[in-house]
């Protein structure tokens, strides 16, 4: 085995793994799971407010704090078991975060999708966090631009809509179920607001022209390959799960959306981000620097290493943090739907906002500050934009 990957969270000083959503997310019927979508909305909406009261001073969870400014004792870090998280499944893995960290400790949480991370990270359960861009724009407008800063990309492209053979447009999903990640969600709102320009309509209770069924993602493999599924939006590796081990073919992907005119690189659309809560970042600004160092390294390592090296490190990562590995095939041509990159690609964001009001999971508002790319900037040496909405 080589150095690489002879490192594992377990074997890292001050390092803990907690993985979420597995106890406190029922195996529920189709039916059950589109009666409670609505109210999903309610709990991202819920843990908006919470920050702000903690960004106001009255404190949702009693947490321990050291003095502004000084290294936080520890550091709680929440992510995805997706290949298109891999620079945190990568960074953890290795222990380039840990290594950063120094003395802080190192805690992770693993989640199935962005809103239960928002709301864990809101309700201050966890200090930071890598998600899709929807989620934290929705927190940032509910919460009045006091919950969460944008502080890093980690991930471009890797989402599609694969479905069933006999689909052949969409003029053919007219009265067809399909599914999402979860309501809010950065696949959701892709979802919602394409549908919207194919002269759908959609509705976050599940009815409409077309139902959307936001579906955990192992359950939505079941579920297609069981027949009660007619595609969805996904993120890889799920996309090329369903494709390669379901026999779903691609309807849309989603990199043909994006023609680069909104952040000069055709193809290029925000899947993962970095994001910090805002008091935490406040209150530990060195803590940030240092997590951030080890997420430059990550994503360095990610587009230096040999393709067999990246795909082993990363399988290991998926087997320690959703339990399984992946076949070869699959994490081969997930990798190849994903661009790895620092870059938030700020410019996308006021489309992003605009496909969440359209897909009814957000409303409008002004965005102007939920970048602080200040840091990144600082440990990375390169100028990476905030388009005009934030701090650079």
């Amino acid at each position: 085995m080589s150095e690489s990957q002879d490192k594992s969270p377990q074997n890292q000083q001050g390092s803990t793994r907690i993985v979420a959503g597995q106890s406190n997310t029922s195996k529920r019927p189709l039916g059950l799971k589109i009666g409670i979508a609505a109210g999903i909305l309610a709990l991202v909406g819920g843990g908006a407010a919470v920050a702000s009261a903690v960004n106001s001073g009255t404190p949702a969870a009693v947490q321990e704090t050291a003095p502004a400014g000084n290294p936080a004792a520890e550091l709680k870090l929440g992510y995805f078991g997706n290949v298109t998280h891999a620079p945190a499944l990568v960074g953890v893995s290795q222990g380039y975060i840990a290594e950063e960290l120094g003395d802080t400790k190192l805690t992770t949480q693993v989640f199935n999708a962005g809103p239960a991370a928002i709301e864990a990270l809101n309700a201050g359960a966890i200090d930071a966090t890598y998600i899709g861009p929807n989620p934290a724009i929705n927190s940032f407008v509910k919460s009045g631009g006091e919950s969460v800063s944008i502080i890093a990309g980690a991930a471009a492209g890797g989402a599609q809509l694969v479905v069933k053979p006999e689909i052949n447009s969409a003029a053919d999903l007219k009265g067809k179920t399909l599914a999402s990640p979860q309501l809010g969600g950065t696949q959701d709102v892709a979802l919602r607001a394409w549908l919207t320009a194919q002269g759908y309509k959609t509705n976050v209770d599940g009815s409409g022209d077309v139902a959307i069924n936001p579906t955990e993602n192992a359950q939505t493999l079941k579920l297609f390959q069981d027949g009660k599924l007619d595609g969805a939006w996904l993120p890889e590796p799920w996309a090329s799960r369903l494709v390669l081990t379901a026999g779903a073919k691609v309807l849309v992907d989603e990199k043909d959306l994006w023609d680069g005119s909104l952040s000069g690189k055709p193809g290029e659309f925000p899947t993962t981000i970095l994001i910090v809560n805002q008091k935490f970042a406040a209150d530990h600004p060195d803590t940030v620097k240092a997590l951030l160092k080890g997420h430059v390294k990550s994503v360095e390592w990610l587009n230096k290493a040999a393709d067999g090296e990246k795909a082993s490190v990363i399988n290991a990562a998926l087997k320690e943090a959703a339990g399984a590995e992946l076949k070869a095939d699959v994490i081969d041509r997930s990798l190849k739907n994903i661009v790895f990159t620092v870059d938030p690609l700020a410019g996308t964001y006021q489309k992003l906002l605009a496909d969440g009001v359209t897909a009814g999971t957000t409303k409008q508002a002004d965005i102007n500050g939920i970048f602080d790319l200040t840091a990144l900037n600082s440990v990375s040496g390169e100028k990476t934009s905030a388009a005009g909405l934030g701090k650079e």
